[in-house]
């Protein structure tokens, strides 16, 4: 069974950017609940996970893209700081981070082992794609109404609705890791 020492071990130089004690510890809940809902057992289990079904991610796993994703929405904030003569709008770093490590929560439930050593989508996945999912599981540990919001809105299902400002940059890093994989079984990016 998944732990929480296992999930701080996976994000624990993340999680210790978490300056709020509560919120970091309700995100390690998330995970873990999730894990166990789910049925994953170990952390190599979720190593082998892709981080998507919809195309070849080239070995790229779950664990990584989660890291990458939370990463890159954190620098894109940074730079924007850095850049801007003065900020339009507020960043929380700490909703940021949550939020990213959260953002795909959901496919712990969406996605399965399919017994011939790869993975398929489950019934509960069929049943409730994972930004559903994962803001049901964020919602039970209590977490806040905005990172329930950037579970919720990262993917097609926030199109068009309100957002704070950690989504839209959760999602713009989210699809800054999918789109060029995507491009690449299509042919069409240019390298």
């Amino acid at each position: 069974m998944i732990t929480e020492n296992d999930v701080q071990t996976l994000f624990g130089s993340i999680l210790k950017r978490i300056t709020d004690a509560d919120l970091r510890s309700k995100v390690v809940k998330a995970w873990t609940l999730a894990c166990q809902r789910a049925g994953w057992e170990s952390v190599d289990d979720l190593k082998a996970m892709p981080f998507t079904l919809l195309t070849n991610t080239r070995g790229i796993n779950f664990i990584e893209h989660t890291i990458s994703v939370t990463e890159g929405a954190y620098h894109l904030a940074k730079t924007q700081e850095a850049a801007y003569r003065e900020m339009p709008y507020t960043i929380d770093y700490d909703r940021l981070l949550a939020g990213g490590l959260l953002h795909d929560v959901g496919k712990l439930l969406e996605f399965e082992r399919d017994g011939a050593g790869g993975f398929r989508k489950s019934r509960a996945g069929m049943c409730a794609r994972h930004p559903i999912s994962g803001t049901a599981i964020a919602y039970e540990v209590g977490l806040p109404d905005e990172v329930l919001n950037t579970i919720a809105c990262h993917a097609k299902e926030g199109d068009g609705r309100p957002q704070c400002v950690e989504t839209v940059l959760i999602h713009q890093a989210d699809f800054g890791t999918f789109n060029p994989l995507v491009m690449m079984e299509k042919g069409t990016l240019i390298q």
